[in-house]
């Protein structure tokens, strides 16, 4: 499904964006790898804002990982749902992430696991998506396959997808649904539709992201299902929806996910977005706002 107009607020995005740096983290793999060094050694913030209404939100350590829960404060139905954050595998959890849970978790009455995995340089795609997959896992047999939805944006788009062939290969039932905003699925970026988007796109650059891929994959080769989704097989899982805006170079993969799906059959929806830009879904506008109604659909649906 394709949008034509607007709105004011999302032309005023790319200003915003360039003032505040824009690209300057993926414009070289020098910088980029530098700056993921400094947050080793200086880790960011991940605790949810204090405030966040509506929602009961308690925590534990799981094999050394922080893992949130957030809860609805009302009634609570059997609903579950798993939320893996993007941030180019560099970045922790932001505040704009936090508020899209909670907001889903009030408005559905679902109860979001959030897990606080590593990252690059210290985080790896074999380590991520096996301990992933044990927490959907663990979701799947609390509460049913059929009240379980996975979800990620950008990079945690690449792991709920990769999370959910993880679980297919175990044999684990599929969750109802996957639900990617603006994900990445080919960690190569070879596509050729990335180089004709690249100079409408403020925030990712792909030379830097290369080099947190290298990192990030470790000793798996890039074509790896749990490193590119994009390679896997979609015999098995639930339904997929993605929601994607043409100002992301990972436009891209999602049009490559929407031609495999098509090739097998595999349900897919595409939401998308002209002119719009990376994680769209998570900005306080109005597209941001109509692609939020469309998840709380997915979730009560």
């Amino acid at each position: 499904m394709t949008r034509t107009r607007r709105s004011l607020l999302s032309r005023l995005a790319p200003p915003v964006i360039g003032l505040v740096g824009g690209q300057g983290e993926f414009s070289s793999p020098d910088r980029t790898m530098r700056r993921a060094g400094r947050r080793l050694l200086r880790p960011g913030g991940f605790a949810p804002p204090p405030l966040l209404r509506g929602v009961r939100v308690t925590a534990r350590i799981e094999g050394g990982w922080h893992v949130y829960e957030v809860a609805p404060a009302g009634p609570a139905t059997r609903r579950r749902a798993l939320y893996a954050h993007g941030g180019g595998w560099t970045h922790e959890i932001s505040p704009f992430h936090w508020w899209l849970v909670a907001g889903l978790a009030r408005r559905t009455g679902t109860r979001f696991t959030v897990p606080i995995y590593p990252l690059v340089p210290s985080g790896t795609a074999a380590d991520v998506v096996a301990r992933t997959a044990d927490l959907a896992e663990a979701l799947v047999a609390e509460a049913g396959a059929g009240n379980v939805t996975l979800m990620g944006d950008s990079a945690g788009g690449q792991i709920a997808l990769s999370t959910a062939m993880e679980l297919r290969d175990r044999g684990v039932p599929a969750p109802r649904d996957v639900v990617l905003l603006s994900p990445a699925l080919d960690l190569s970026f070879t596509d050729p539709l990335i180089a004709r988007i690249q100079p409408t796109d403020p925030w990712l650059a792909v030379d830097g992201m290369r080099a947190a891929v290298g990192s990030w994959r470790g000793d798996l080769p890039v074509e790896d299902p749990r490193v590119s989704p994009i390679h896997g097989s979609l015999a098995g899982l639930g339904r997929i929806t993605v929601f994607t805006g043409t100002h992301d170079i990972l436009f891209a993969d999602a049009r490559a996910l929407e031609r495999k799906a098509a090739a097998v059959g595999h349900p897919v929806r595409i939401h998308v977005e002209p002119n719009l830009l990376h994680v769209y879904a998570l900005m306080p506008i109005p597209e941001g706002a109509r692609a939020r109604d469309a998840m709380v659909e997915l979730l009560v649906a």
